[in-house]
């Protein structure tokens, strides 16, 4: 009796500080892609570089923050369409230091690090002495090898997100959605091969064994042809998938690259053409902003599990 009784003091206390918990403590200080980032108060005016950063904020309910977007990849998903049609657009592409600071962001939040360059939206070291802070997704640094890429570890990202926002309990209740759809997903037990296709023509890009493609791949039940290879996403080559002969071929849906144009090119390559995929049309379809690691993976993860179950392998 005195254990329970303990236990329940224990969650009362719990209840009872849980709001203080929640709250972020500033100036807060934080270790991105190796750069020390220092925030001295919630961002208030961000600029978001690709829609991986976009969607992450639209998430959390940030979207009265965002004050300019640039490099978007595709047309923001419900539910937050509407919030996100009428975002600023700086630039169809990466957009340059000078149009980004016209925005006067305290914060700038970029899908790649690559996004920080001198010839883009400027570099990290730049923009901090002008008093702008930089933070880029952790699963596309490159100056600092990311970890392989888990659900776990996405969760995560939400989490310090929603530290640098003060906006805790937004994402404790993301996590915990994305936790349940995740729970409710039932792997592929057919033993199937898969390769993920994401862009290129005479030579594919293809998901590798450590970003987003590997780790979604991984929740379908599907072995990764290319899973060997530690990195997220590789140039590799025709005949080496055909010699892999994947039983279902992954098709990134890109503005650029669409899945159709890349069905036409499967059919119409004579490397390719006669794969079994090919043949009987085993194909998965992802949009380009649900490829990358971010708030859309676990719902893309779904859709490609329906898809993958309507698949028939008796021919």
């Amino acid at each position: 009796m005195r254990v329970s009784f303990h236990l329940v003091a224990l969650a009362g206390l719990a209840l009872s500080v849980a709001p203080a918990w929640a709250q972020t403590s500033y100036p807060l200080t934080l270790d991105n892609c190796g750069v020390a980032v220092t925030l001295a108060a919630a961002p208030e005016r961000v600029v978001t570089i690709k829609s991986t950063a976009t969607e992450m904020l639209l998430a959390l309910g940030l979207g009265d923050r965002i004050v300019g977007v640039g490099f978007q990849d595709g047309p923001v998903p419900e539910p937050w369409a509407t919030v996100g049609a009428g975002l600023p657009v700086l630039a169809e592409k990466l957009p340059s230091q000078e149009v980004v600071l016209e925005a006067e962001p305290d914060f700038v939040y970029g899908g790649w690090e690559s996004n920080f360059a001198a010839d883009g939206a400027g570099e990290r070291a730049s923009l901090a002495e002008m008093g702008v802070a930089t933070y880029v997704s952790p699963a596309a640094c490159r100056s600092v090898k990311p970890v392989k890429l888990s659900f776990d570890g996405l969760f995560a990202d939400i989490a310090e997100m929603g530290t640098i926002f003060d906006v805790a309990p937004a994402a404790e209740a993301l996590i915990a959605e994305q936790k349940a759809e995740l729970a409710a997903i039932v792997p592929d037990s057919r033993g199937l091969t898969a390769v993920w296709y994401s862009s290129g023509t005479k030579a594919p890009y293809v998901g590798a064994g450590s970003n987003a493609p590997a780790m979604m791949m991984t929740a379908l039940g599907l072995d990764n042809i290319m899973g060997s290879v530690d990195d997220g996403w590789i140039s590799a080559s025709w005949e080496a998938i055909v010699d892999a002969n994947p039983d279902v071929i992954v098709l990134v849906d890109a503005a650029w690259n669409s899945a159709a144009q890349k069905k036409t090119l499967l059919a119409e390559n004579p490397i390719t053409s006669q794969l079994d995929a090919v043949l009987h049309e085993r194909y998965l379809v992802v949009p380009f902003p649900a490829s990358e690691a971010g708030v859309r993976n676990v719902g893309a993860t779904a859709d490609m599990a329906a898809q993958l179950a309507a698949l028939t392998f008796d021919q």
